[in-house]
């Protein structure tokens, strides 16, 4: 539950920037200051060991402390400044964390990103990035795992990165390859600017059982 002296500060930082009277500030906050439903850290879809390793806090934790500060009335891109200018995260993490606070919050439907939806599918392969870059962009060896896929690479690559256009429905793909030991690559695709949530589920039904075809072609 909110303390007093946090709902006090939090009621002071609304009626500053919205002009309310302390009264009205007050009132909405406590709205918005109700415990979150049980599902509420579920919904931030990222784990706790993951996020504690990339920004020393866990989820409940963050979502204390980006209700105390009052985050439900800043836009997405105050938030992320915020948690990067405050408390020196990096600006990766502080996007992470600002969609699953999001998304905790119902501010943002799962999977929603900025510009549409998104699914996300990880795989690790017993194999370089070099291999499975080739898997990637090679359309011959590329129709072994994904026939007749609508997928054409795009021109613009960044390190560890390979980017694709997907036309149906239209959309975009970020594949992420990071080397780990032993000869091993983790796999972490995105599929971006889906049009829905079935979208987001097709696509990650699609993807899951689409790399496990490609770990099992590049293992022979």
């Amino acid at each position: 539950m909110t303390t007093q002296k946090t709902l006090k500060r939090r009621v002071r930082t609304r009626a500053t920037r919205t002009g309310e009277s302390y009264t009205a500030a007050r009132a909405h906050v406590l709205r918005k200051a109700e415990p979150p439903p049980p599902d509420a850290i579920e919904l931030t879809g990222m784990t706790d060991d993951a996020l504690r390793r990339g920004s020393g806090k866990s989820i409940a934790e963050w979502l204390e402390i980006l209700d105390a500060w009052g985050a439900t009335g800043q836009t997405h891109t105050e938030i992320a400044r915020w948690l990067v200018s405050e408390h020196g995260i990096g600006g990766w993490w502080a996007q992470s964390v600002t969609v699953g606070y999001e998304r905790a919050r119902g501010i943002r439907a799962r999977h929603q990103v900025a510009g549409g939806y998104s699914a996300s599918v990880t795989r690790t392969m017993a194999v370089g990035p070099d291999r499975i870059t080739v898997a990637l962009t090679d359309a011959s060896l590329r129709s072994e795992w994904l026939p007749d896929a609508p997928m054409r690479p795009r021109a613009t690559t960044r390190g560890g990165s390979l980017r694709f256009d997907w036309d149906d429905p239209p959309s975009r793909i970020v594949v992420l390859l990071a080397a780990k030991g032993g000869a091993k690559t983790q796999v972490t695709l995105t599929h971006e600017k889906l049009p829905d949530a079935s979208a987001v589920e097709r696509m990650k039904v699609l993807w899951r059982e689409r790399l496990g075809a490609l770990k099992e072609l590049l293992a022979e």
